[in-house]
């Protein structure tokens, strides 16, 4: 079969579901409807949603090292699927319970952040960053106490931890989808102000923005962003944080740009670090959040070294 005629039947099974005998296994329908492209979109999901909420995050509180994870999103999310994971009454609620203590471990989380920042009406952002890390830490704390304490789903939570996208299905990514498009709608509408942000606080209130009420609000919509992904994908580092950074070299700090270009471009990444995942050791599959500690972690590393006054 030439390159055109696979193609082509490829094109075939995708749009009818099936193609002319002999070109495909009679699984390759299966395999590729339910199993690949779920996956892929999740990737693509996941990816643009962390991306764009590591945007939101290094630009409204001006810091190029804040990202999803540093706020505590990330350990709340941790938290919440671990209690379902080991605490068996809980699966009572159905297949999503992991998902749905997830997502709201990491919403209590970034509640509890914002309030522990909030002194009389007014969030300075090194009080949020510093209520991120601490929170963070904390419920990292019990999270470790609960693994020590348990043995027989330890290995579940460990993967669960990894992050990964082998249990993606089309029902998760229509669950994440609207949260995440209504949470990258409401940043991107809000690109302006937040290039207002980059100029001070004082300054952006003499041209008319409510920097209080534009940052937490930002906060909200990135993690609820956040959460939406990180429920079903497990816990990912580094993507909010490496791909703002490469798009702001590309396309310029103007969020008008950048937020689309980073989601595009954290989709692209993501989806690649998991090919990666499934093929370099195949037919053993690595947990993606491997993949992307390992490309993360260096370029981490650089930027300390390169913004030493950060």
């Amino acid at each position: 079969m030439s390159v055109r005629e696979s193609f082509a039947a490829l094109a075939g099974l995708l749009w009818h579901g099936s193609t002319a005998k002999g070109d495909f296994p009679d699984w390759a329908p299966r395999l590729l409807l339910n199993l690949r492209l779920p996956r892929i979109a999740l990737a693509i999901l996941t990816g643009a949603g962390l991306s764009v909420a590591g945007a939101s995050f290094q630009g409204t509180f001006r810091n190029p090292l804040a990202e999803p994870y540093l706020l505590g999103v990330s350990a709340g999310a941790a938290l919440g699927a671990t209690i379902a994971i080991i605490w068996k009454p809980l699966f009572s609620l159905g297949m999503y319970t992991v998902p749905l203590l997830a997502f709201a471990g990491a919403i209590l989380a970034a509640f509890l952040v914002y309030r522990l920042a909030t002194f009389a009406g007014h969030t300075q952002s090194a009080s949020l960053l510093l209520s991120g890390v601490a929170v963070g830490s904390t419920l990292t704390a019990v999270l470790s106490f609960l693994m020590v304490t348990t043995e027989r789903d330890l290995h579940t939570v460990v993967v669960w931890l990894m992050g990964g996208l082998g249990a993606a299905t089309w029902h998760k990514v229509f669950l994440a989808l609207p949260v995440v498009a209504a949470g990258f709608s409401y940043i991107v509408l809000n690109a302006q102000r937040m290039n207002l942000l980059l100029m001070g606080e004082d300054r952006a209130r003499e041209l008319g923005v409510d920097s209080q009420r534009t940052r937490r609000n930002i906060m909200v919509a990135a993690s609820v962003t956040t959460a939406a992904v990180v429920a079903f994908s497990g816990l990912i580092g580094f993507i909010g944080l490496m791909v703002p950074h490469i798009m702001r070299l590309l396309v310029g700090p103007d969020h008008r740009r950048l937020l689309p270009a980073s989601a595009l471009f954290g989709a692209f990444l993501l989806l690649l670090a998991d090919t990666v995942a499934r093929t370099v050791l195949a037919p053993q599959e690595i947990p993606v959040g491997i993949i992307t500690a390992a490309t993360g972690g260096p370029f981490f590393l650089y930027l300390l070294r390169s913004r030493r006054g950060v």
